[in-house]
């Protein structure tokens, strides 16, 4: 949302606390991961970062490195820890153990590798499909200060183009955002529908994401051009 309203996203603790703690906000792969690293290095922990290519709708050689997640290592075990993937991407720690299926609910995935990477894969509709790839190298925080900067800007990023929300409520049920698009699942049932106007997204910010946003009611996503519909 904030890349809509241009707004910079910022990674600075005290920043990614106000927005993602106290005023209740939510953020992508960047913001959640960086607040977790901070949160799980506060505890006594030593999360290493990684970058990613996203390859779940688009080839490896299209897919520049612009996913952050992090390893951790836990008497002994390595896991790979993944908050801020959304959509398909794992509601728990998986063990960096290659071919583990981890199962979580109706969630399944594993990690492979596969030319000299590892792989995250989901079962999605009945079979495994690859999330993101990664050669596990250790990033340091400037390469995802450039990462972010251009996640955020760059005109034919999807965060730039596209509305794209996520929320998992207290009771299972998932909400999620694409565009005018929104689709509530509750055990494995999706039920869809579409934002009628800018006031219907603001509403269902507060109503399903637990924050109200005036500004949404001016929101304009590239993505979608008919003037009549929130997302436009």
């Amino acid at each position: 949302l904030d890349v809509l309203l241009g707004r910079a996203i910022r990674l600075d603790l005290d920043s990614l606390f106000a927005k993602l703690v106290v005023a209740r906000r939510g953020g992508y792969c960047f913001e959640q991961t960086t607040l977790l690293s901070a949160a799980l290095s506060h505890i006594g922990f030593q999360p290493a970062a990684h970058s990613a290519r996203v390859i779940y709708i688009r080839p490896r050689h299209e897919a520049p490195r612009t996913h952050m997640f992090l390893t951790v290592l836990v008497n002994g075990t390595t896991y790979m820890v993944d908050p801020g993937f959304g959509g398909h991407g794992p509601l728990v720690p998986m063990p960096l153990v290659a071919d583990a299926v981890v199962r979580d609910g109706r969630d399944a995935h594993r990690l492979v590798r596969r030319d000299g990477e590892w792989v995250l894969e989901a079962e999605i509709d009945g079979s495994m499909k690859p999330l993101w790839t990664s050669p596990l190298a250790v990033e340091q925080p400037v390469d995802f200060v450039m990462a972010n900067h251009f996640t955020s800007t760059y005109p034919q990023s999807p965060f730039v183009t596209m509305l794209m929300l996520r929320a998992i409520l207290p009771d299972g049920r998932r909400v999620t955002v694409a565009n005018r698009d929104v689709t509530v699942t509750t055990d494995g049932v999706a039920e869809k529908s579409q934002l009628s106007d800018r006031k219907a997204l603001r509403t269902l910010l507060a109503d399903r994401f637990g924050f109200d946003l005036p500004e949404a009611e001016r929101l304009r996503v590239p993505a979608v051009r008919s003037e009549e519909h929130t997302s436009e």
